[in-house]
């Protein structure tokens, strides 16, 4: 299980977002984790991760910035924090996590505290998401709410990948993110889904919506696929007194059988569930295209105009879940 290593250099900075910056290495395409590795600059001397590039994956078409020898050396670790992201690996970085404080501020600028460990969801409704791409009509659906976004590993691992989230933001359609396990980079850490769930629920959160990150790990087996989160998701809202709503992958275009129609992604999460969770009905997704205008929609390189059944049936879960609340 070897990495594929190579220096280089910086030849251009494309983009610059908080956590991430778009840039080039010797002319090819590369992502940079500024959290992680420090700041990024023209000229900088760097070793890229080029092994899902070289392998031509469709969500990894470009490299990984794993470490900048002009300006990453001797970072300083997160003050306090002793909890590891990816432990015993060569990416092992101390991050503060939820559970290692046994009270969390219950809303920002606030003086009372709750206890996350203590804490039930109480009916809150969650969203159960097996792709990225998702996200987008489900929060569009829950405008006026106030959203926390969960992502899961299955997908992409840093949080400030995603192009949808930081939309999502922008429009108030999400008020925090909170990343779990090996994923890093939302407003909070958590070491489980449910940690994270009793923290969205414990700081006055309507609604939660689970993801994994873009892209998805897969192997083409029923129990091999990132898109199972969905089913951790579901089954952690269940212990903790919530309301689950899995939102269904529906295709009228794709041309594999396994995707048209319901997914088999979606039959394996609802077999693997432990409970009963509720799925969207048809007439939940009215107003979709509407309520979506002007949000990044994208599955797997088709938009709403190629595959209008995906996006309607993921802006239902949020609207099924909306109705929860009534």
């Amino acid at each position: 299980m070897p990495l594929s290593l190579r220096r280089g250099t910086v030849t251009g900075v494309l983009e610059r977002h908080e956590g991430l910056v778009r840039a080039e290495v010797d002319g090819e395409p590369c992502v940079a984790f500024p959290t992680l590795t420090g700041p990024v600059a023209l000229g900088d001397e760097v070793v890229v991760n080029t092994q899902a590039r070289a392998l031509g994956l469709g969500s990894g078409g470009f490299d990984v910035l794993y470490l900048n020898l002009t300006r990453g050396l001797g970072l300083v670790p997160e003050p306090g924090a002793h909890v590891m992201k990816l432990p015993y690996t060569p990416l092992q970085v101390a991050v503060g996590h939820v559970e290692e404080r046994s009270r969390t501020p219950a809303e920002s600028g606030s003086d009372v505290e709750i206890d996350v460990s203590e804490t039930r969801l109480g009916g809150m409704p969650v969203v159960c998401c097996s792709v990225h791409s998702q996200l987008a009509p489900v929060c569009a659906a829950l405008r006026g709410l106030r959203v926390a976004y969960v992502q899961l590993q299955g997908g992409a691992l840093p949080l400030a990948l995603s192009d949808a989230v930081r939309e999502l933001r922008a429009r108030a359609l999400l008020a925090s993110t909170a990343s779990v396990g090996a994923c890093f980079g939302g407003d909070v850490e958590c070491v489980t889904p449910w940690s994270a769930l009793a923290w969205a629920r414990a700081t006055g959160h309507d609604v939660t919506v689970c993801a994994i990150g873009p892209g998805i790990v897969g192997t083409g087996s029923r129990l091999g696929h990132g898109g199972l989160a969905a089913a951790t998701a579901a089954n952690a809202a269940l212990a903790l007194g919530g309301r689950p709503v899995v939102a269904a992958r529906v295709s009228e275009a794709d041309s594999r059988d396994r995707h048209r129609g319901l997914s088999h992604h979606t039959v394996a999460v609802l077999d693997l569930c432990l409970g009963e969770v509720a799925v969207a009905d048809e007439g939940d997704s009215a107003g979709w295209r509407e309520a979506c205008a002007g949000l990044p929609l994208a599955h797997m390189g088709r938009g709403p105009e190629e595959d209008p059944a995906f996006f309607a049936a993921a802006y239902a879960a949020g609207a099924a879940a909306r109705r929860l609340l009534e």
